[in-house]
């Protein structure tokens, strides 16, 4: 499949099977992931996989939505603001962009693999740093829940809602 079409072909899941994720997919999945690009390459990410029935209970109380409920298993995508490359003229951490690049390969990946994902950043960070008993200098950056869609055809046609080139793109300056 051509990149531009698993693009297209990505969407948010919000609803899954109970179908148990088989390891080497997930594996696969995390193996796109860490090998996603990072300023100076120094992949200052973590990624916690939370399959256990306790591990998902903390999860889950972090973002208490129904939906999230149904995914069989999650990835916490954590910064490792210890060793992130900061931006020497304003000292912008870069941590935050490279867990996304990161993130976006796992989704990626999962939709090749025909799997379901949704990035979720409204949730209790505090809560989940304690609950996964993250160290100093690591932040949940966003959670994915993972699983096969419960809708089986949930990933042929489904429509996009984006802005046309001409209202997202300039050339040379503004």
């Amino acid at each position: 499949m051509k990149l531009i079409d698993l693009i297209r072909k990505r969407c948010s899941v919000r609803s899954y099977s109970s179908r148990t994720v088989e390891k080497e997919k997930i594996d696969y999945i995390l193996e796109a992931a860490r090998l996603a690009p990072s300023a100076c390459n120094l992949q200052p990410w973590r990624f916690i996989v939370v399959e256990s029935p306790e591990g998902k209970e903390r999860i889950q109380a972090c973002y208490g939505r129904e939906w999230f409920k149904t995914a069989p298993l999650y990835i916490v995508v954590c910064c490792d603001h210890r060793h992130s490359w900061k931006r020497p003229f304003d000292g912008k951490d870069h941590a935050d962009i490279d867990a996304a690049i990161a993130t976006e390969h796992l989704c990626l990946a999962a939709t090749e693999q025909g799997l379901g994902t949704c990035w979720v950043c409204h949730f209790d960070a505090q809560r989940c740093a304690r609950s996964f008993r993250l160290p100093e200098g690591i932040e949940p950056a966003v959670l994915i829940p993972v699983g096969y869609p419960a809708e089986s055809d949930l990933f042929e046609p489904t429509p996009k809602q984006r802005k046309t080139a001409d209202e997202v793109m300039v050339r040379e300056s503004f």
